[in-house]
């Protein structure tokens, strides 16, 4: 019996015109996310995706992990393929469904007859269907509010499908479909999980760092680099930077008034990530920022770090609390690594008494006390890059 893996895609559907671009763009995640696991062939009908193994040792369980953290798709399974006869449909289910309606207590079925030339309509589907899982799985019920399986019986238009488990896949849009754009990643729990949230949209994720040894351990850069593995099931190939910030924040200690430290570090990041973003193509700058977390993240700074941008700066989590984005955190499995105790160089030169609402002309004319454009200029040069690929 022929079985294929069916993806089904959510918001796609409504694109119009574009949506043979999403499409296309889509069909080139999957392959190569499960390149490695066989040969397969792909086809698309009817906002779904056919993904058949060519391969005996294809394995479908590990490729359906896989295929969940792919953004562009809202649900996949696995399915036993029939022809569109009634009697291929029933022996087929019998054989396909025998080892889950073992086991389980409740079912109902579903049919959806994309193929209106098919003689029987989809309540008569169910009807027989079910007449017969019944009389060879006796010990199950009925229940159509709240079965423990949903068998699903889609006719389409060359082949019908059977399957019992319909699962959730990590919805959006493709990643790639939505323009580049550049993560400020800082090794703690918010900035991964504001990388996942812009790649859902389809934003292509780099990914920008900033050390000062000695001040920051080779530790806390290696997190950054774990954390950065860990996305790229979910955002596909990350271009990692590395930029040296030593001499920069020192600069700033000995020339800017305390108060304005984080302010300034963060406008000097900014700069800095930007000038990389126009050699990488980046339209925009992504942080993990949410309003009145920090000190740095009051209105009146965002505003004043926003002062030195040309270009956007997303802020995906900017309305949610630290329970919401711990949450996700988890669930993406950023979290465990986010919160291991090594410095990043965002805490180095916390100030003890930082200005809270402070006004963009104080914080220009503190930063203004030094020139900081030969350090901008040598650290952009000394930027390490790294390339981070899909763990197949």
């Amino acid at each position: 019996m022929q079985e294929i893996i069916l993806v089904k895609y959510g918001e796609m559907a409504l694109k119009g015109m574009n949506k043979k671009t999403f499409e296309d763009i889509l069909v080139k995640n999957i392959k190569r996310r499960i390149k490695s696991l066989g040969k397969t062939e792909i086809t698309r009908a009817q906002s779904t995706i056919y993904i058949a193994p060519l391969d005996e040792f294809f394995d479908a369980d590990e490729a359906i992990e896989r295929l969940k953290k792919v953004f562009g798709i809202a649900a996949l399974c696995r399915a036993a393929v029939c022809e569109k006869d009634f009697e291929d449909i029933k022996s087929k289910s019998i054989e396909y469904l025998d080892e889950v309606l073992s086991y389980a207590k409740t079912f109902k079925v579903t049919a959806k007859r994309a193929d209106k030339s098919f003689p029987m309509k989809s309540p008569e589907i169910c009807r027989e269907l079910g007449g017969v899982l019944l009389e060879k799985f006796p010990h199950l019920t009925v229940n159509v509010n709240d079965p423990e399986i949903t068998v699903t019986i889609e006719i389409r238009d060359t082949k019908a499908y059977i399957h019992a488990e319909n699962i959730k896949g990590a919805g959006g849009l493709p990643v790639g479909t939505s323009g580049q754009a550049m993560l400020l990643l800082s090794g703690g729990i918010d900035s991964p999980v504001a990388g996942y949230m812009l790649a859902k949209r389809g934003v292509h994720i780099s990914a920008i760092h900033y050390v000062s040894p000695p001040y920051t351990s080779e530790r806390a850069r290696l997190k950054v680099e774990q954390l950065c593995e860990k996305l790229t099931g979910y955002c596909g190939s990350i271009a990692f930077f590395c930029v040296p910030f030593t001499e920069i924040q020192e600069a700033i200690k000995n020339n800017c008034p305390e108060e304005f430290f984080t302010i300034i570090m963060r406008r000097l990041m900014m700069k800095i990530a930007q000038r990389i973003c126009e050699k990488e193509n980046c339209l925009a700058l992504i942080t993990g920022e949410s309003v009145g977390q920090v000190a740095s993240q009051t209105m009146n700074a965002l505003a004043c770090t926003d002062a030195v941008c040309e270009i956007p700066v997303f802020r995906p989590l900017i309305g949610m609390d630290k329970t919401e984005i711990i949450e996700i955190a988890r669930k993406i499995d950023t979290f465990e690594t986010s919160i291991l105790p090594y410095e990043d160089c965002c805490t180095v030169f916390t100030p003890r008494h930082p200005k809270v609402r402070p006004l963009l002309a104080d914080v220009e004319a503190a930063e203004n006390n030094f020139d900081f454009s030969e350090l901008i200029n040598e650290a952009v040069e000394k930027t390490e890059l790294k390339i981070f690929n899909l763990e197949n």
